[in-house]
């Protein structure tokens, strides 16, 4: 039934290990972060919170297991984002959904992020 709605109503996005080879891919939500807490120096304030650039919040289906691929990337729309950390959502035993803070990397000139 969620990963209906995933394919329904999310965009198409691939995981990606350390070594850019795909091991998966899922349809997931990917959303600016934003904090309510208006203490930080960097970022955008908007009407719903505040919008620390470069920080995205992911919520994808249980498989690909991307809690297993820490190092590893998520490819949406043509842009790349590192994971900061992911964890699972649990109903009864059964995971549920998967949520993480994902960052959007930005490639340099020598090809570092």
């Amino acid at each position: 039934m969620i990963n209906g709605m995933f394919r329904r109503f999310s965009r198409p996005c691939a995981l990606t290990d350390s070594e850019e080879q795909t091991v998966g891919t899922m349809h997931a939500f990917i959303s600016p972060l934003r904090y309510k807490n208006k203490m930080y120096l960097y970022g955008v304030n908007t009407d719903i919170g505040y919008n620390n650039e470069g920080y995205y919040l992911y919520i994808g289906p249980p498989s690909p297991d991307i809690t297993q691929y820490q190092s590893g990337y998520i490819v949406c729309g043509g842009d790349s984002y590192k994971i900061d950390r992911a964890e699972k959502v649990y109903f009864g035993t059964s995971v549920f959904y998967i949520w993480a803070v994902i960052r959007k990397t930005v490639e340099t000139e020598d090809g570092n992020e």
